[in-house]
């Protein structure tokens, strides 16, 4: 399975360290193109390497963790999608303010998946501040938690997969409604560190 990330900021970078750390294969992407990546991929080692969005969206599993206004500009022209895995790693808010974006009721996640046509999106990496999702995953004894939503039984079970891979306990929440609650701000599990005792 190829594994890509569209976004390198904070929560971005934490990924790509998580999975750099296990030895997984990824690359990472982001809107000023692979050489401004060059500083933080000679960080992360040789299993991540830096390409165009354009790249990184033919994946398997796609990650998409950049800021909410820019997620349209970020997927635009990017599909079909044709069942591949993405990873909604955002939260609806304006930076640098946190303030809600007002989305008419609806689920991130379901926004987002109308910007990416035929992609089986999954919430998921999205609940924690990049310092904890970039921390051990095992702390105190346990494993940190982090939950997963989504409508596809399949592309879910992929994604806990990797997480479980990563050090981290997954939690499937259910469907994309049931994912509103890691969603920042208001959601009642929106970071919130928590641990798995196995």
């Amino acid at each position: 399975m190829n594994i890509a990330i569209i976004g390198a900021g904070a929560i971005g970078s934490a990924i790509a360290r998580q999975l750099g750390r296990n030895g997984i294969q990824a690359t990472i992407a982001n809107s000023r193109g692979p050489q401004s990546l060059k500083a933080l991929t000679d960080e992360l080692g040789p299993h991540i390497k830096a390409v165009s969005i354009k790249e990184a969206a033919q994946a398997d599993l796609v990650f998409v963790a950049v800021n909410w206004d820019r997620i349209p500009a970020a997927l635009k022209d990017l599909g079909p999608w044709h069942g591949r895995i993405l990873v909604d790693a955002n939260n609806a808010v304006q930076v640098p303010s946190y303030k809600a974006v007002d989305l008419g009721g609806r689920a991130s996640s379901e926004v987002l998946a109308d910007l990416a046509p035929g992609a089986r999106v999954v919430k998921a990496f999205n609940h924690l501040i990049a310092a904890v999702l970039d921390a051990d995953p095992q702390a105190n004894g346990g494993r940190r938690v982090l939950f997963l939503s989504g409508q596809d039984a399949d592309a879910k079970k992929t994604v806990s997969d990797l997480i479980a891979r990563l050090g981290f306990a997954p939690i499937d929440l259910g469907s994309v409604n049931e994912g509103r609650a890691v969603q920042f701000p208001g959601g009642p599990l929106a970071v919130l560190n928590l641990v798995k005792f196995d």
